[in-house]
């Protein structure tokens, strides 16, 4: 494989991963929105194209098997095509908690609204928007745009602690809608998650850029 070739390789890589960020962060707000609206269309949209995502995901992974195989990458390549290997693994599970935030949406149509003072909707816009700069440093190498990711997951886990604790006080006082809260706090547990995987995607993007390991919150 010529230097040429390579290097075009990993652009259609790239945009390969990018379009499926996209999938999986449409498969985000599609769930939540359907939690909003409590609309069973949704859902089912959800659940469907859950296939087209992990189809990327095996095409992702293929092609960066091929890069590494064929041309033996060295220093800001080699970390790049190891990001976009485990960004890719991210990105597959952010689309494994929209199914799952949409299968507790379709379990609370059959009952009554659990009418909890909680904000998920904030919570939701917050984790999306951490995937969608996480996205969007990857695509400019921007560091800092992905250094201010990390910042933002404090935010959404505080966010998950406050519903756990609105959830917990309600069951105590309304034993027949244990399943109906259940579920809601269910939906932010994924939605916390989906977080953590933007936090995930943050840190690979400094590692490619940097060489920097910055998991566990130590500074680029």
């Amino acid at each position: 494989m010529t230097r040429t070739r390579f290097h075009q390789g990993l652009d259609d890589l790239k945009q390969k991963l990018l379009a499926m960020g996209g999938m999986a962060e449409q498969a985000v707000e599609r769930a939540v929105r359907a939690y909003q609206t409590r609309d069973l269309s949704l859902c089912e949209l959800v659940l469907r194209d859950e296939s087209k995502i992990n189809a990327a995901e095996r095409d992702v992974d293929e092609m960066s098997i091929d890069l590494l195989a064929m041309q033996q990458p060295m220093a800001i390549d080699l970390r790049f095509i190891v990001a976009c290997i485990k960004i890719n693994a991210d990105l597959e599970r952010v689309g494994d908690q929209a199914v799952n935030i949409a299968e507790r949406v379709m379990d609370l149509l059959s009952r009554p609204d659990p009418a909890l003072n909680v904000d998920i909707p904030r919570m939701a816009q917050l984790s999306i928007s951490m995937v969608r700069d996480a996205l969007n440093a990857f695509l400019t190498a921007d560091v800092d745009m992905a250094q201010a990711v990390l910042e933002r997951d404090d935010m959404v886990d505080n966010m998950n602690r406050e519903i756990f604790e609105a959830v917990d006080a309600a069951m105590a006082k309304s034993a027949g809608m244990h399943r109906n809260l259940l579920d809601t706090l269910i939906v932010a547990r994924n939605l916390e998650r989906v977080a953590d995987h933007a936090t995930n995607i943050a840190e690979d993007v400094i590692f490619w850029v940097r060489g920097a390991d910055v998991r566990h919150h130590s500074q680029a």
